[in-house]
């Protein structure tokens, strides 16, 4: 098949009416024309070169290897090396979409010649650029698996900013695609909050582990979905039957644990690395004459069922909305309950005591609507409770919605665990304005602290469900809590009881952040006056001066740029460990003292000494530590905003 000039292709598929475009990130997943793309993908390479440098089969062979993968539910194909423009056109004409691997010679010490970081970029600029603009594309892998040895030789601080100037120059020549690098357990540790997307490969034979270690992973890429980029099984030495086998549990626990899309290692038997054909290995669905293993017909069927299973008989869910004059927002909260994928819930609106029309407005919408007096939200959720025809509630935020498969993820960890609350992540929706994002990268908001990876100390109440039996035997949420602190009180209460909570990263809400500095002092306010009544009711939970103590991390992205702690590797013996992680000790006085709000009465106290030094010369010696404690704090929130941006 005859090279062209990629422009013209550009052009041609611009101008083309397709429902196959290229997805963007949506939080934890995935999207396009406003509908989730799951990636179900498979690995395709690296072959044998052909005579005139193609890294890739006969086009025929592509054709037909392309048109097999389709038929199996396969819908994505990674590369190791840049596809020819003709290879994109087949993955078009197929809807398979693109993991496009960029290599590069990242197996040896590349930044110790002065020329080779500038070639190198050189080198993945042309690459990008030979596929911008096509359609099929679904993202840019600027490297893989940097070896460990590499990485401690250089440093972790040199190679991650290397890494960043890579995607960086990836960004430039294709703004629209999405760019990931592709890491692997044992360097965890690499620090890459810039890339779009993160992305692992995994190798674990043992489905409790590689459910925990995912679960690790998760709440390392935050807000950002995560894709495992490798997993498999070698069929020469496990047999056929058991590479079958683990596959199917490996897409299986994948899914479920939330990842927006997994690439089984690999498409065929055939692989061509170092100059060699490996023979010795055969991880692929199909033999080297392309001759399906048992593993494929196995695979066909999980990634047909995934990302959920339907059990006969779903538990039925009481999703909760507590509203006080919220008219302004509360549409778009039922308008994303109504869009749930779960076949078997309920939406009650508590409308506590509204003076505009919320009452109105969710009347339109397929749910109960009661009307209380105002009695604060403590007291609304209560009445939800009462009200709940369901065996689990779960409660959301009127200014908030949720993804379509919220409730399928909140019920998958009840129905897999004896948790008697579950929670999960809630994030600010973009396009709020420059207030709200501001906000959103500022101590104060909702967020979940965590015990271990799966075990919560604290879930926010804009994204909290529970057993109705647990809540009801703890006699629901205490009625004192107007505006807010009812959610930590009742976490505290149900642990008081011996039953512990949990986190699904994948039940994520959308949650508006306060845009205006009016709204967000009142809503402050409002946790100042919950913070009291919190420590009235639960002293042993408070230091002396009034801060509260958790026993988890608080999973919070402002707290993690203002506490710039000094982390550790654990590298293990002779730096061979497997699983390499970085551990960060707890935050020391002066490190976290100005996120306390006695620092603020520090400050005050300074302020009003250094006042009366005017009238008191001997008490100017105020001035000098009311000028550090001022230094610190805007030093810290500078620091923020530098690691923010």
């Amino acid at each position: 098949m005859a090279h062209s000039n990629p422009l013209s292709h550009r052009s041609s598929f611009q101008s083309q009416e397709s429902s196959f475009r290229r997805p963007q990130v949506a939080g934890k997943f995935l999207v396009s024309s406003e509908r989730k793309v799951w990636i179900r993908g498979v690995t395709y390479g690296a072959f044998r070169p052909r005579a005139h440098g193609d890294h890739y089969p006969e086009p025929a062979v592509v054709d037909s290897d392309f048109s097999q993968m389709a038929a199996s539910g396969l819908n994505a194909v990674r590369t190791y090396t840049v596809p020819p423009r003709w290879l994109l056109d087949l993955a078009f004409k197929h809807e398979l979409r693109m993991m496009v691997g960029v290599p590069w010679e990242q197996h040896v010490a590349f930044l110790e010649e002065k020329s080779t970081p500038g070639r190198i970029e050189e080198q993945l600029r042309a690459g990008v650029r030979n596929c911008t603009g096509h359609p099929a594309i679904l993202c840019y892998a600027i490297g893989n698996e940097i070896p460990a040895a590499i990485v401690r030789w250089h440093g972790r601080g040199p190679v991650e900013r290397y890494i960043e100037r890579l995607y960086h120059a990836a960004k430039e020549e294709d703004p629209d695609g999405l760019v990931t690098y592709v890491n692997y357990p044992t360097t965890e540790y690499l620090d890459l909050p810039f890339l779009d997307l993160v992305c692992f490969n995994v190798f674990l034979e043992s489905q409790d582990r590689l459910r925990a270690y995912l679960a690790r992973l998760q709440n390392l890429a935050g807000d950002r979905p995560l894709i495992l980029t490798e997993i498999g099984l070698d069929s020469r030495r496990h047999g056929e039957v058991t590479q079958a086998h683990v596959l199917d549990w490996q897409i299986r626990t994948a899914f479920a644990a939330g990842c927006a899309g997994a690439f089984l290692f690999g498409w065929t038997d055939e692989w061509y690395r170092g100059g060699h054909d490996i023979e010795d290995w055969d991880f692929g669905l199909t033999r080297r004459d392309r001759q399906p293993k048992s593993a494929l017909a196995v695979v066909r069927q999980a990634l047909a069922e995934v990302p959920f299973v339907l059990k006969k008989s779903c538990p039925r869910v009481s999703v909760v909305v507590c509203s006080f004059n919220g008219a302004r927002i509360i549409r778009d909260c039922l308008a994303g309950l109504s869009k749930l994928e779960y076949p078997n819930y309920e939406i009650i609106v508590v409308d506590d005591g509204s003076t505009d029309t919320t009452a109105a407005i969710a009347a339109q919408y397929n749910c109960r609507v009661i009307r209380t007096e105002n009695r604060g939200l403590a007291s609304a959720r209560n009445t939800g409770l009462k009200e709940a025809k369901g065996e689990l509630i779960a409660y959301i935020d009127d200014d908030a919605w949720p993804d379509p498969d919220w409730l399928h993820y909140l019920i998958e960890t009840f129905q897999s665990t004896e948790h008697a609350g579950v929670g999960g992540p809630n994030l600010p929706p973009p396009g709020d304005g420059p207030i709200a994002d501001c906000v959103a990268n500022a101590p104060g908001g909702p967020v979940h602290v965590l015990i271990s990876d799966q075990v919560a100390e604290h879930i926010p109440g804009c994204n909290m469900a529970f057993r109705k039996t647990c809540l009801e035997a703890i006699g629901g949420f205490d009625a004192q809590f107007w505006t807010a602190g009812d959610d930590v009180d009742v976490c505290w209460r149900l642990q008081e009881k011996g039953w512990t909570l949990g986190f699904n990263p994948a039940a994520m809400v959308w949650h508006h952040r306060r845009n205006s500095v009016r709204a967000y002092w009142r809503q402050q306010r409002g946790y100042g006056k919950a913070e009291a009544l919190l420590e009235r009711k639960w002293p042993e939970k408070y230091r002396p001066a009034g801060s509260i103590t958790w026993g988890g991390r608080i999973y919070c992205k402002a707290l993690a740029r203002a506490l710039t702690m000094r982390s550790r590797i654990y590298h293990g013996i002779w730096g061979c460990a497997p699983f390499q992680s970085r551990y960060e000790p707890a935050p020391g006085f002066w490190q976290s003292a100005s996120l306390m709000p006695e620092w603020y009465l520090i400050i005050l106290s300074l302020a009003g000494m250094s006042a009366l030094g005017l009238l008191w010369p001997p008490v100017l010696g105020a001035v000098p530590l009311l000028l550090i404690a001022v230094s610190m704090s805007l030093v810290q929130a500078a620091n923020g905003a530098i690691r923010a941006s």
